[in-house]
C-alpha cells in the first residue's frame, strides 16, 4: 500500500516537473542533450519521447544496456569517482540532470556508509560542486532537479524530515535498522541541499521550487 501511495505521488510529481521543463526549454530537432545520470533513459524518455539525439551517461553498465535496447540512445559509461566529466566545453546543448546531484558525494566505497561526519560532509561538498560546475562548462543550457534538504518527508528514506539532523553515526545505525523492514530501503550516500547553497552552485540559472503540501519539496536550477 506504501509503496503505491508513493509510487502515485512520485508520478504526478514528475509531470508536474516535466511540464515546467517543456515551458521553459523548447528542443530543437538537431539539438544534442544529455541525460547526465540518466539510467535507462525511461524518466527523459517520458518529457521528450521523440527526441533523438540523446546521450545517456551512467555509471551502471545495465542501465545503459537498456537505454540502448529500449531507446536506441548513445551511452557513455561514468566512473563514480572522477571529479571532471569526459566531455568537451559546451559540447550538449542540453544538460538534462534529475535526482542525480544529491548522489554524487565521491567514490561509495568510501563514503556510502562511513560514521564520519565531517568527512562525508567535506567529500560530499567537494564532488557536488565539482559536479555542477562541469554541468555548466559543458552544457548551453541545462536543467538540474535535486530534492530540498528540508522537505517534511526525506525522499530516499521515506522517513520524517527531521532525520536529516541526525549525527551522521546515528543516521547511519537508523537506516541499517530500517533497512531489514521497512519497504523504501536506502544507503546514506546522499548529501541534501540548501537553497542557498543551491543557486551558489549554479548562479546563471533560475531557481525554481517545487511545493507539495505547502512546503518546498525539491529544487530545479533551469537555465534556458
Amino acid at each position: 500500500m506504501l509503496n503505491e501511495i508513493a509510487g502515485h505521488y512520485s508520478t504526478r510529481a514528475r509531470a508536474k516537473r516535466a511540464e515546467l521543463l517543456t515551458k521553459q526549454i523548447k528542443l530543437n530537432p538537431e539539438d544534442r542533450v544529455l541525460d547526465l545520470g540518466g539510467g535507462t533513459g525511461d524518466h527523459f524518455h517520458s518529457i521528450f519521447p521523440g527526441h533523438r539525439k540523446v546521450i545517456i551517461a551512467d555509471v551502471l553498465e545495465e542501465h545503459l544496456r537498456l537505454a540502448r535496447e529500449q531507446y536506441g540512445y548513445e551511452t557513455v559509461r561514468l566512473p563514480d569517482s572522477d571529479e571532471t566529466l569526459p566531455f568537451r566545453d559546451k559540447e550538449f546543448d542540453v544538460v538534462f540532470c534529475s535526482s542525480v546531484l544529491e548522489h554524487v558525494t565521491g567514490p561509495k566505497d568510501e563514503v556510502e556508509w562511513t560514521t564520519d561526519g565531517a568527512h562525508f560532509e567535506s567529500v560530499g561538498r567537494k564532488y557536488q560542486w565539482a559536479f555542477a560546475g562541469e554541468i555548466r562548462r559543458i552544457a548551453k543550457r541545462y536543467y538540474v532537479q535535486t530534492p530540498y534538504k528540508y522537505f517534511i518527508i526525506e525522499s530516499h528514506s521515506w522517513q520524517l524530515g527531521i532525520i536529516v539532523f541526525l549525527p551522521r553515526p546515528i543516521l547511519v545505525q537508523l537506516l541499517r535498522f530500517m533497512n531489514k523492514f521497512w519497504p523504501k530501503r536506502t544507503s546514506p550516500d546522499w548529501r541534501l541541499l540548501t537553497i542557498a547553497e543551491f543557486s551558489q552552485m549554479f548562479p546563471d540559472a533560475k531557481i525554481e521550487q517545487e511545493k507539495s503540501l505547502g512546503f518546498v519539496k525539491s529544487l530545479m536550477a533551469i537555465k534556458a
